[in-house]
């Protein structure tokens, strides 16, 4: 059977959807319950006393019934604030879906976060605050491979230990190759010192310290497709954010070559 408690949490409205002819099912990432599904009755009457607060993209502080099996229940909110650039833009609402989702996907329903909470809402953060979304992104990317079960080693080389020098990434070997030992996969990603160098620095970077990162264009794309190439490879993750995410940021690069004038 399983526990009820009363408590006071901190919390990120995931997503709400309607539920039966007034109510609502919000899910929300706690700080000390994981990811939660909160019947909220009476959400859709008019002038409902708490609708702010279980907006998506919304943080507060949160009293309620936490339930370890079925639904929890919310009685009342304070300190409700959102991340109005998120919510007011679609492509960063995107990426802040797709980390939400990534890290749902890593953890699973009602499983605590510890150090990944303060984590999430930083990069939420860094993102609203108007930091790259894609290279935010990316960092938690990285950082979340090892509760996929993936880690990657990306301190030195997967051969000899070597950790000075150029490197290529093998995801054959998992992780990286010094340049002697470049011969060993001819199928490496053959990729630039610079792509490397941020490979390297982003999956140790503190998002909690995180206040400017700047990244040329090419680079980025570059990370983007070595992430790509783990994620379906190796982690085998489908999230339906992540196809939403892609086929937005296509329609970036398209809206983009249009307008320069620029014939793939």
């Amino acid at each position: 059977m399983g526990t009820t408690r009363m408590a006071e949490f901190k919390g990120i409205v995931m997503f709400r959807r309607d539920y039966r002819e007034r109510d609502m099912l919000v899910k929300i990432l706690t700080d000390h319950y994981g990811f939660k599904m909160f019947f909220i009755r009476g959400a859709r009457k008019r002038g409902f006393k708490m609708g702010a607060s279980i907006l998506p993209f919304t943080t507060a502080i949160y009293t309620g019934t936490i339930n370890d099996e079925g639904l929890s229940f919310i009685d009342a909110a304070k300190d409700v604030s959102q991340y109005q650039k998120i919510c007011q833009d679609i492509l960063l609402n995107a990426y802040a879906t797709y980390i939400l989702g990534l890290v749902s996907a890593a953890f699973g329903d009602a499983r605590a976060l510890g150090r990944w909470y303060p984590k999430t809402v930083a990069a939420l953060g860094a993102i609203d605050r108007g930091l790259d979304a894609g290279v935010v992104t990316n960092i938690v990317e990285l950082q979340l491979l090892a509760n996929f079960g993936v880690k990657p080693n990306l301190k030195r080389c997967v051969i000899c230990g070597q950790t000075q020098g150029e490197f290529d990434f093998s995801e054959s070997y998992g992780g990286l190759l010094c340049r002697k030992h470049w011969s060993v996969d001819t199928n490496r990603m053959h990729l630039d010192k610079r792509t490397v160098y941020f490979i390297r620095f982003l999956s140790s970077v503190d998002l909690l310290r995180l206040n400017s990162i700047s990244l040329k264009e090419e680079t980025k794309q570059k990370l983007r497709y070595v992430l790509d190439q783990i994620y379906n490879n190796d982690v085998g993750l489908n999230l339906k954010p992540k196809h939403f995410l892609d086929e937005m940021l296509k329609g970036s690069q398209n809206i983009l070559n249009s307008h320069f004038g620029i014939d793939k």
